[in-house]
């Protein structure tokens, strides 16, 4: 879905735009294409999940990941005014919710739900 939105988003962009919105850099490597990474421009690795292999720790791990999401979803519609984006990321966030009301419902059972 993001790749969607940054699609329609980039689709008719100029290279003056590229450059006027300070993405040349990155435009340079990538175009306009996704490449997972944070904003502090740190590219994401699969260093950043923590699995134990204990159900219970997963499961709490997996709920912070989806408040980390909620959080930075709600970052992005303090900085968007584009209702259509908007739209999107408040569905995503929603989704974030329900899967961390989802993970500790299976938490408080002891992971016997899973």
């Amino acid at each position: 879905m993001i790749g969607s939105i940054v699609y329609q988003l980039t689709r008719n962009m100029t290279v003056e735009d590229v450059k006027a919105a300070g993405f040349d850099a990155y435009f340079v490597d990538h175009t306009a294409g996704i490449y997972p990474q944070f904003a502090s421009g740190v590219p994401w690795t699969a260093a950043t999940m923590q699995v134990k292999g204990d159900t219970i720790t997963d499961l709490t791990e997996d709920m912070a990941a989806e408040q980390k999401a909620r959080t930075t979803y709600d970052n992005i519609l303090r900085l968007s005014d584009d209702p259509d984006v908007n739209n999107v990321i408040r569905f995503l966030r929603e989704r974030e919710i329900v899967h961390y009301q989802r993970f500790g419902e299976a938490k408080r059972t002891g992971g016997n739900d899973l």
